[in-house]
């Protein structure tokens, strides 16, 4: 039997590199989708592609009102809200701190930091109603350490890490089960396209090649680790962090012929 019988899973994002994997990837174990994104045109089609188990929900993260409409969809579709993957996220273009604009700083963190804790406010009542379920956020290992010129992303996803251990503590013994996830260089446009405003991409400043497993890593690596996270196999993990990047904050790796 598919994971995800007759369960409902919001993502955020999801009409992105990540976000569409993270989708279908659900979807083919059996999930109903519900897919939040910004781009209507899209997220309508990726959910006619998908048939009768999806549904698009226009969402803007930073927007309470937004989320609400989303988790209506969800619940009026398919009855139940069983887990949300917050992955909706906005890179700056890079910059010192000193050059960096106020707006830009406000802008991240709003859609990085806010939009999660907005998901998690929201969704907490509904997937309290379907007796307990799963939030996974999607961090970066940007949050585990300090990168230069990008201090907005680096501020939000370090921020996210305590958002999710305070809320899986308040939510525990509602059954609902709370964990971050903190992907590498994975290869979708996100990386391979500069940011707005930004004339390099982030791809331009990583080569896997000292990587322990030298490659960039892909959206369904990442897919295969929320399917896990999200499903009864990992009842007993909470508050816990998933760094998923190949060996990048390892540091470089022995060649095979000098080991």
């Amino acid at each position: 039997m598919p994971r995800f019988d007759n369960q409902t899973v919001l993502v955020t994002g999801g009409t992105g590199g990540q976000g569409s994997s993270h989708v279908r990837a659900f979807h083919a174990e059996g999930a109903n989708v519900v897919i939040g994104a910004i781009d209507a045109e899209r997220g309508a089609a990726l959910a006619d592609e998908l048939g009768t188990r999806a549904r698009f929900a226009r969402l803007d993260v930073t927007d309470e009102s937004s989320w609400s409409a989303a988790v209506l969809t969800a619940e009026s579709a398919f009855g139940a809200l069983n887990v949300l993957v917050n992955n909706a996220g906005v890179q700056n273009p890079p910059a010192t701190i000193e050059n960096t604009e106020q707006a830009t700083w406000s802008r991240i963190l709003d859609i990085n930091l806010t939009g999660t804790f907005l998901g998690i406010k929201v969704t907490a009542p509904a997937l309290r109603r379907a007796a307990g379920g799963a939030i996974v956020n999607v961090a970066s290992t940007m949050g585990l350490g300090g990168t230069a010129h990008y201090a907005p992303y680096v501020a939000s996803k370090w921020a996210v890490r305590g958002l999710t251990q305070t809320a899986a503590l308040e939510l525990g013994r509602d059954h609902i089960r709370v964990n971050t996830i903190h992907p590498g260089v994975i290869s979708t446009s996100f990386i391979h396209e500069p940011a707005a405003g930004a004339v390099a991409a982030i791809a331009d400043f990583y080569s896997p090649e000292p990587f322990a497993i030298p490659r960039l890593g892909e959206p369904t690596d990442v897919s295969r680790l929320l399917l896990f996270l999200t499903s009864s196999d990992a009842s007993f993990i909470t508050g816990s962090e998933y760094v998923i990047d190949g060996g990048l904050l390892l540091g470089p790796a022995l060649q095979a012929e000098t080991a």
